[in-house]
C-alpha cells in the first residue's frame, strides 16, 4: 500500500519544511560568516544614524562654507600673491569647484608646512588642498582623498650643472649646498639621504629657487611637478629627470576622519576627472 491522498499531502508538507529549514540555515550561515549575528548587524544602526547627523559634510552644507587650508607657497598648486592677498593655483581652482559642488562658498585658511598637522588637530579647516603628498605619518591622524597626481622627488639646479647633480651620490658630497624648505616631505627627504652635503634650511619657500638661480645654493630636491613648473618660470634652472624621480609619491587632499565627507570628495573628484573638468583646470597649471 502506498497510502492515500492524505499520506501524499503529508510527504509534500514534510519536503517543503525540509527545504525551508535548509534555506533558513543557509541564510543564517551567510549572515554569521559575513556580518556576524543578526543582532550585531542591526545594533550599529542607531550609532550610524548619530554619526551621519554629526557629519562634517552636513555641517559644511548647513553653514554654506567650506574652509580650505593651503600654504600659498607651492606653485603650481597654491600661491598667495602678497600684493593682492589672493590665492591662485591648480588646487585653488579645484577648491572653488568643490565648494560649488557643495553649494557653499570657499574660505581659504592660510597654513604652513610645519604647522599643517597642528592646524588640522585644532580643526581650523575642513579640508587641506595645495599639493599635499600622501604620507603614512599624516595618515596616522587624518584621512586622504583618492589621489589625483603621481609625483616623486627630483633635483633642480642651474642648467650648466645638470650633469653634476643628477644622482643622490653626486648630490651627497662635501661642499654641495643643498637647499630645502622646512617642515614637509622635502626636508624629510634631505635629512634621510644627505649626510655629507651641506643641507641648508630656507624658511621662505616663495624665494627658495632664487637662491639656486643666483648661485647661493647648488641644488634642491623637490617634487617633480614643482621642478617642472619652476624651470618654466626660470629658464636658467633645469629639472633633472622629472620623468624618473628618486621615489614614488602621490598628491591628495587631507581630510578629517569623516566617512561622509570623504565619500563626497572622492565622488566629486571622480566625476571631475571623468567629465574633463579636472583636465581643463590642470592644463592651465601643469605643463
Amino acid at each position: 500500500m502506498t497510502g492515500g491522498p492524505g499520506t501524499a499531502r503529508a510527504r509534500r508538507r514534510m519536503h517543503r519544511d525540509r527545504r525551508h529549514r535548509a534555506a533558513t540555515a543557509w541564510l543564517a550561515a551567510m549572515l554569521l560568516g559575513v556580518a556576524g549575528p543578526i543582532g550585531a548587524v542591526l545594533s550599529p544602526l542607531p550609532a550610524l544614524a548619530q554619526a551621519q547627523t554629526a557629519s562634517r559634510l552636513d555641517d559644511i552644507i548647513a553653514a554654506g562654507r567650506l574652509r580650505v587650508a593651503t600654504t600659498g607657497d607651492y606653485r603650481p598648486f597654491t600661491w598667495l600673491d602678497p600684493a593682492s592677498g589672493r590665492f591662485s593655483g591648480l588646487d585653488i581652482e579645484l577648491a572653488e569647484n568643490l565648494a560649488q559642488a557643495l553649494g557653499a562658498h570657499v574660505v581659504f585658511v592660510h597654513t604652513s608646512w610645519p604647522t599643517l598637522m597642528r592646524d588640522f588637530e585644532a580643526q581650523t579647516f575642513d579640508i587641506a588642498m595645495g599639493g599635499i603628498s600622501v604620507t603614512l605619518e599624516r595618515q596616522r591622524k587624518a584621512w586622504f582623498s583618492a589621489p589625483y597626481l603621481r609625483d616623486g622627488k627630483t633635483p633642480i639646479a642651474r642648467c650648466e650643472n645638470r650633469e653634476k647633480f643628477a644622482t643622490l651620490d653626486q648630490i651627497d658630497r662635501a661642499g654641495v649646498r643643498v637647499i630645502v624648505n622646512p617642515g614637509g616631505t622635502n626636508e624629510r627627504f634631505a635629512r634621510n639621504h644627505f649626510g655629507a652635503a651641506d643641507v641648508r634650511i630656507h624658511g621662505d619657500n616663495t624665494t627658495i629657487f632664487d637662491e639656486i638661480a643666483s648661485g647661493r645654493a647648488d641644488v634642491m630636491v623637490t617634487d617633480a611637478s614643482e621642478a617642472r613648473y619652476q624651470q618654466m618660470l626660470r629658464p636658467e634652472l633645469c629639472a633633472l629627470h622629472p620623468d624618473h624621480p628618486f621615489d614614488f609619491a602621490e598628491k591628495a587632499y587631507l581630510l578629517p576622519r569623516d566617512p561622509a565627507l570623504k565619500a563626497f570628495v572622492d565622488q566629486w573628484l571622480h566625476i571631475a576627472m571623468e567629465s574633463g573638468a579636472f583636465s581643463a583646470i590642470a592644463e592651465r597649471w601643469l605643463k
